[in-house]
């Protein structure tokens, strides 16, 4: 059964969310703190169809398990906060949060939002825990049983490290990755602490894929944070 986490440290809240949730015919998991609520995140990585996260908790703040949640998971994220600060909500969204809500809020609202994230998540990964193997962008083609990208119809010779870089930021297109989380998901490896590299690898990459590398369309930089690729590709 698919399931939504739920991480917050309002245990009245909580109830209530997990009731709502499970009345949509979804498993609800209840963490009451940061670390909890990563390794649940980590045990029902493969049913998990959303997070809902607080950002103020007394062991781990919602940024900092955001992060940790992106390293491995795309599944989207609805963080809650009882601020209403802009700066605060850039920063979750940058980080990887799909959505924002801020306290006090209806259930009829969460829900709306739950259901909308979950639709959306579900309708582009349609086999949870299946492997896409060939994906249609705004003027690319990215094949991965052929190996093959094609942009505006011209085919683009890459290496075997610029694909699976390519296709990693493809498959998660409008989520921000920092370089050490990109450095683990596509070379597999403890990180170098060498954003040099990462850096010459979207370099080349750019050259390669982007109409005009200097103004980049698919690879954007996110200052300050990391990279993405463009949602609207």
């Amino acid at each position: 059964m698919n399931s939504v986490l739920i991480i917050d440290d309002d245990k009245e809240l909580c109830t209530l969310m997990k009731k709502c949730v499970e009345q949509e015919a979804l498993s609800a998991i209840v963490a009451y703190g940061g670390m909890e609520g990563l390794r649940l995140a980590d045990e029902n990585r493969n049913s998990l169809v959303l997070v809902i996260l607080d950002v103020m908790m007394p062991d781990l703040d919602g940024f900092q398990v955001l992060q940790k949640i992106r390293e491995t998971s795309n599944a989207p994220v609805l963080m809650l906060t009882a601020k209403s600060d802009e700066e605060d909500k850039v920063t979750g969204l940058r980080l990887g949060a799909d959505d924002y809500l801020t306290k006090p809020f209806s259930i009829n609202e969460l829900m709306a939002r739950v259901n909308s994230l979950i639709r959306r998540y579900t309708t582009l990964n349609p086999v949870n825990g299946a492997e896409i193997e060939c994906m249609t962008l705004k003027g690319m083609i990215i094949d991965r049983a052929n190996h093959i990208v094609s942009v505006n119809e011209t085919m683009i010779e890459l290496t075997a490290k610029e694909f699976n870089l390519l296709f990693f930021l493809a498959k998660n297109k409008g989520i921000v990755f920092t370089k050490k989380q990109i450095y683990t998901q596509v070379w597999e490896e403890d990180y170098a602490f060498d954003d040099s590299n990462i850096m010459s690898f979207i370099s080349k990459l750019r050259k390669k894929i982007e109409p005009d590398p200097e103004h980049p369309f698919y690879i954007q930089t996110v200052r300050g944070v990391g990279y993405r690729f463009n949602k609207e590709a």
